[in-house]
C-alpha cells in the first residue's frame, strides 16, 4: 500500500499505517515526527527525511529510509530493525533495548545513550560513517559498532565517548591510541575472538549498503567494555 505523506501530519500517517496491511510505502515524507511509532510487524519504507522518533518505540517489523532521518530514531524500541540509507541526527537509538539500526551513514551527539539489555533482547546498532560526542554515554547493554566508512580526516568518534558506561560492548574501526577514552572502561585492540562476536552484524551491513565485508574486517578495531568496578553501574543494575 502507496501512502502520500505530502499533506498529512503524523496522526494521518500512523492511521494509514494501521489499516490493515502489512507492507507500506510512504512518500512525500518531510519532518513528520513519530512515524511508525509502537508498530508491530509492519514492513514500511519511507522516502524523504522523516521527523524525530522514527520508530520510537518499534515493537517487530522493519523500517527503511531511503535518506536521512532526524533525532531519536528508534528511540526506546523493543525489537524490530530499522535501516537508514543516509545519516541520523542526534540520540539514535535513545534507550533502545532490543533489535537492530543499520545507518549508512553518521550520525549525531549521544547516539546509543542509555542502550541497555535483558536477557534474550540485545539491541544492535551499527554505524557506518562516524559518530557524534557522547557515544554510547551511560550505555548499559548491548553492541554499538562504528565503522568510519569514508570518515577522510575525521574522528571516527567525537568527545567524550563512552561517559558512565556500565554495561554492553563497542567496537570501533580504529587502532584505540588516538581516542581518549574515560577511566571507568577498558578499551583494547579486538582479537580475532572479538570480531566473530560482531562478522554477522558487519556482514548484514555490507549487504545492505554495497561494501565490501572483507576490507571492512581485515582493518584493526578497538573494543570498549565497561570495568566492573564502575560505579555507574549501581546506579542502573541491581547487585
Amino acid at each position: 500500500m502507496v501512502v502520500n505523506a505530502k499533506n498529512l501530519g503524523y496522526k494521518e500517517i500512523n492511521e494509514a499505517l494501521r489499516s490493515g496491511e502489512k507492507e507500506y510505502i510512504v512518500n512525500g515524507v518531510l519532518g513528520q515526527r513519530f512515524i511508525a511509532a509502537g508498530m508491530t510487524n509492519k514492513d514500511i519504507t519511507v522516502t524523504g527525511t522523516p521527523g524525530n522518533a522514527l520508530g520510537a518505540y518499534l515493537n517487530g517489523g522493519k523500517i527503511t529510509v531511503n535518506g536521512n532521518a532526524q533525532d531519536a530514531v528508534g528511540d526506546t524500541m523493543n525489537s524490530g530493525e530499522i535501516i537508514i540509507h543516509g545519516g541520523v541526527g542526534d540520540t539514535v537509538g535513545y534507550a533502545m533495548r532490543g533489535g537492530s539500526i543499520y545507518i549508512k551513514g553518521d550520525a549525531g551527539y549521544r547516539a546509543g545513550i542509555h542502550m541497555k539489555a535483558y536477557k534474550e533482547k540485545v539491541p544492535v546498532m551499527v554505524i557506518g560513517g562516524v559518530a557524534g560526542s557522547f557515544l554510547g554515554e551511560y550505555q548499559a547493554g548491548g553492541v554499538i559498532i562504528v565503522l568510519g566508512l569514508g570518515a577522510d580526516n575525521k574522528k571516527i568518534v567525537g568527545n567524550f565517548p563512552c561517559t558512565g558506561m556500565h554495561g554492553g560492548k563497542m567496537f570501533l574501526r580504529v587502532d584505540p591510541a588516538g581516542i581518549t577514552f574515560p577511566k571507568q572502561v577498558t578499551a583494547r585492540t579486538a582479537t580475532k575472538n572479538d570480531l566473530k562476536e560482531i562478522e554477522a552484524y558487519i556482514s548484514k551491513y555490507a549487504k545492505l549498503f554495497g561494501v565490501d565485508k572483507k576490507t571492512v574486517m581485515d582493518s584493526p578495531f578497538t573494543v570498549v567494555t565497561p570495568d566492573s568496578k564502575n560505579p555507574y553501574k549501581q546506579l542502573y543494575v541491581a547487585n
